[in-house]
């Protein structure tokens, strides 16, 4: 019988801005259960002032900033999750089953050097905007004021990377998943991982309220958020007959594929590879079959350029071919 746990954000369940197959986990479940992880998001050069009367960091937040966790990449991410049974080879199926918002306010900056166009904005600028929960909307505080609709989701969303790949950062995406960016991956939606170490170990974070498709400035609404994810093994055929090699997703309405690379038209290329394959594996068809199917009826989007690793991905409309 499915059970549910819950990792609350400290120091002890937290890693700053890194990924290791080493990192020992925070908890261990079994397939099937859900794990309720709280996660925060914020450095102290992107928060608020702490005697701010409007933006109240949330108590958990400051406990993590002063403790002294080391730091390799910008994000916080609650975990790593062990699930027993999981082996490499393995596919580790994430499924988003809610998402609770965990803070009044979020923030969207940029930075030189860190930028879409790094060339036209060789500076510092931080907006810190509140957020209307009730309302689940976001008034932006620029010109007369523009107020957006959120629809949550988490940046980060990873399994440990192979051991042989060591500590890694945060900041790009990869095969393990990590830095996706992607909003389609939000309440309701599933992510598919492959897993590289046994217990895959699972961690997420990088909360975001609100973010278009590119992610240009380098920030969505960054915000804290509570994630409800279900966790299930979806068994392999072991390192060489992996069960899944890249990240993939699917929504209500949608499955996607992905790819990641420093060039965009790579990352594109990775993206029309991964859907092509996948329609062959599902429908029977031949390659050139589904990459012509590809340039019909799929949708290619850039998912964000700021994260070393630029994201392509697609969405194919489920029941327009199987």
């Amino acid at each position: 019988m499915p059970t549910s746990h819950r990792v609350d954000a400290t120091p002890a369940t937290v890693r700053w801005g890194a990924f290791d197959a080493a990192f020992p986990p925070v908890a261990c479940i079994a397939s099937g259960d859900l794990v309720v992880l709280e996660c925060v998001s914020g450095g102290p050069e992107q928060c608020p002032p702490r005697d701010h009367p409007d933006f109240a960091i949330p108590p958990k937040l400051l406990a993590i900033q002063d403790a002294g966790i080391p730091r390799l990449g910008p994000h916080i991410l609650t975990g790593p999750v062990a699930v027993r049974g999981a082996e490499p080879g393995d596919c580790l199926r994430v499924d988003i089953e809610r998402i609770e918002l965990g803070a009044d306010w979020g923030f969207c900056g940029f930075r030189p050097l860190a930028v879409t166009l790094p060339e036209d904005f060789p500076y510092r600028r931080m907006l810190h905007i509140p957020v209307d929960r009730a309302a689940r909307t976001c008034p932006v505080p620029v010109g007369p004021g523009v107020t957006i609709p959120l629809s949550p989701f988490f940046g980060v969303m990873g399994v440990a990377p192979p051991e042989e790949w060591g500590q890694i950062s945060t900041k790009e995406p990869r095969a393990h998943g990590g830095n996706l960016d992607n909003k389609e991956i939000g309440e309701g939606a599933t992510l598919f991982l492959p897993v590289h170490v046994a217990g895959a170990n699972f961690s997420a974070g990088d909360g975001h309220g609100v973010q278009g498709d590119g992610e240009v400035c380098i920030n969505a609404l960054e915000m804290c958020l509570t994630g409800h994810f279900r966790l299930t093994v979806e068994k392999g055929g072991g390192t060489k007959a992996p069960a899944l090699r890249f990240p993939r997703a699917e929504t209500r309405t949608h499955y996607i594929s992905m790819g990641m690379h420093e060039d965009l038209d790579l990352a594109m290329k990775g993206a029309l590879r991964e859907m092509i394959g996948f329609i062959v594996a599902r429908a029977n068809l031949s390659a050139a079959d589904a990459y012509q199917l590809c340039s019909l009826a799929v949708d290619f989007h850039v998912t964000q350029t700021v994260n070393g690793e630029k994201g392509v991905h697609g969405m194919l409309r489920k029941g327009l071919i199987f």
